[in-house]
């Protein structure tokens, strides 16, 4: 039996999608665009619309999503404490359902952050 690995999960996610997007290339680049406007910064900077991402990814129950957010957070400096304040506004909000997801989004997030955290 082989060890579940998010990094693992999330670098074959991104070899499907490429391969959806050389499929349908309009379509990822619409998809490419909205995210783009999505996540450009204003109001709202971009750590706190990938805290708000991370959230709707937990309780809509999507795993894929939460990794790549997860991957997002740590890129734009996220500490570990605001995911943990993210993931326990997701348990108020999506119940028992969401609170699966949360410890899976925890555990993507000691995941991928393990090596900066050993080098500390």
């Amino acid at each position: 039996m082989t060890e579940h690995s998010y990094k693992s999960d999330t670098a074959a996610l991104r070899a499907e999608l490429r391969a959806l997007h050389k499929l349908n290339p309009e379509t990822a680049k619409g998809f490419v665009a909205l995210s783009s406007g999505a996540m450009t910064d204003g109001t709202l900077d971009k750590k706190t619309r990938e805290l708000l991402a991370l959230a709707i990814a937990v309780t809509q129950r999507c795993q894929p999503c939460i990794n790549l957010h997860v991957e997002a957070l740590m890129k734009v400096g996220a500490t570990r404490e605001e995911v943990g304040a993210c993931l326990a506004m997701c348990v108020q909000m999506g119940g028992g359902p969401a609170l699966m997801y949360c410890a899976h989004a925890l555990a993507a997030w000691d995941e991928f952050t393990a090596p900066a955290m050993a080098a500390e």
